[in-house]
C-alpha cells in the first residue's frame, strides 16, 4: 500500500516531528503525545489513490457521510441562476480523507469565496451560514456547484482550480482542513443512486448520473 500525504501537509508534519525530536529528551511523556500528534497529522493529510469509474457518471467529491438530499436553489445569493437543484451534503470528520475531487469532467465557471462562520458541518444552515468555497462549473449542457464548507474545527478551505480550467472527473480539486462538509448541487435531470445516511468516497463512489443513462447501480468501494 502506498502512502501518500498532501501538499498541504508536509508543514504540519514537518513541524510537528521537528519539535517531538526536540522535546522527548528532555519531557518524555509531553514528546510520547507529540509523536502520536505527528502520526495523526499524517493521517489526516493521507491522500490516497483512487480508482475512478470510466462511465458517464457522477461521483463524490469528497469522503464522508451524506447528511442532507433535497431540492435547493442555487447556493449563489443574488445571482442570475432561478433553477432549481439536487443538493446533496456529505459531512467529513476529523477521521475521513480531506482531500476534495471532481465530481465530473467539466470546466470552471467561476470560483466564489464567501467568508462566515463555523458552525457544525453536521447542521444544514452551515450550508448559508459557514465560511465556504463555491465553485461553478458546467459538463455538456448542464450546470452545477461544488461547495468547500469549513467546520466546527476546520479553519482553512484549498481550492486548486482557477477559472475556465478544464478538469477531469476524480482529478483533486483542494482540501479542507480538520473536519468540514462538501455539498454538491446537481442538475434535476440526474438521477440520484445514493441514499442519506450512505457513507461515500471521493472519487469512487457513484452516486448520480444522467437520467438518460441506465442500469448504473450505486457503489461504496471501502
Amino acid at each position: 500500500m502506498q502512502l501518500k500525504i498532501h501538499n498541504e501537509g508536509w508543514v504540519y508534519f514537518v513541524i510537528s516531528c521537528l519539535i517531538t525530536i526536540i522535546i522527548i529528551p528532555f519531557y518524555t511523556i509531553l514528546g510520547i503525545f507529540l509523536c502520536i500528534l505527528s502520526i495523526y497529522i499524517f493521517y489526516f493529510f493521507r491522500d490516497p489513490i483512487r480508482s475512478i469509474p470510466n462511465d458517464d457518471v457522477v461521483v463524490s467529491p469528497a469522503d464522508g457521510q451524506v447528511t442532507y438530499i433535497g431540492e435547493s436553489n442555487s447556493p449563489l445569493e443574488n445571482n442570475l441562476d432561478k433553477k432549481n437543484y439536487t443538493k446533496i451534503s456529505i459531512f467529513l470528520s476529523i477521521f475521513d480523507v480531506h482531500v476534495n475531487r471532481m465530481p465530473i469532467d467539466a470546466s470552471i465557471l467561476s470560483i466564489n469565496y464567501i467568508p462566515g462562520k463555523f458552525l457544525n458541518a453536521t447542521l444544514d444552515k452551515s450550508s448559508k451560514e459557514n465560511e465556504r468555497n463555491i465553485i461553478y462549473a458546467k459538463t455538456n449542457e448542464d450546470y452545477f456547484y461544488i461547495v468547500q464548507i469549513a467546520g466546527l474545527i476546520a479553519r482553512r478551505i484549498v481550492c486548486n482550480l482557477k477559472n475556465n480550467q478544464t478538469v477531469i472527473k476524480g482529478e483533486r480539486i483542494g482540501i479542507i482542513k480538520f473536519g468540514s462538509r462538501v455539498d454538491l448541487y446537481l442538475p434535476k435531470n440526474y438521477n440520484i443512486l445514493i441514499s442519506k445516511g450512505q457513507r461515500v468516497i471521493g472519487g469512487e463512489t457513484i452516486i448520480s448520473n444522467p437520467n438518460n443513462i441506465k442500469n448504473i447501480k450505486s457503489a461504496v468501494l471501502k
